[in-house]
């Protein structure tokens, strides 16, 4: 078989910091241990903040993330938020990912009031953002592709986004 003389290798140019954000969870809601698709979890966002060098503000509450468990451990992420920046505008924010936790860490997950502390480096927690806004100030986000690496923090999670350059 030949290589396709269409196919071409483009390198991209980096990423760049958009924000940091941290949303605080609600109690999570469990809608069964046994669904078609598996283990379905509700984490609710509760509110938080988001800060970087071309935006600032709050998580507003409301939104959240519809997990799905897999039978291997892997947190599938189906996330909507909504951002209010600090001059009143909103975004909408949606992201999927992956949490992958190894089999050794699993245990020291289990305890809420711990597994903030457990290293990020032990997991893997990846997420692809994509915003809608209709402010014309942040419609520059509406073309942006990000990608986020999230860790836990103390009543909830938090990422570092970076748009894809």
């Amino acid at each position: 078989m030949t290589a396709d003389s269409r196919i071409r290798y483009v390198e991209t140019t980096g990423t760049a910091a958009l924000f940091d954000i941290v949303v605080d969870l609600n109690v999570p809601l469990g809608f069964g241990e046994h669904g078609p698709l598996g283990r379905r979890v509700l984490y609710g966002a509760a509110g938080g903040s988001f800060e970087g060098p071309r935006l600032r503000g709050d998580v507003v509450a409301g939104g959240g993330d519809w997990a799905l468990f897999r039978p291997n451990g892997t947190m599938m992420l189906d996330v909507r938020l909504t951002l209010r920046t600090d001059d009143d505008e909103l975004l909408y924010m949606t992201y999927q990912g992956r949490w992958v936790v190894p089999a050794d860490v699993r245990a020291e997950m289990v305890d809420p009031t711990t597994r903030h502390r457990i290293d990020p480096a032990r997991y893997y927690f990846r997420t692809n953002p994509l915003f809608e806004t209709g402010s014309t100030r942040y419609a520059w986000l509406n073309d942006v592709v990000a990608i986020g690496t999230g860790y836990l923090v103390d009543g909830g999670v938090a990422y570092h986004v970076e748009r894809v350059l």
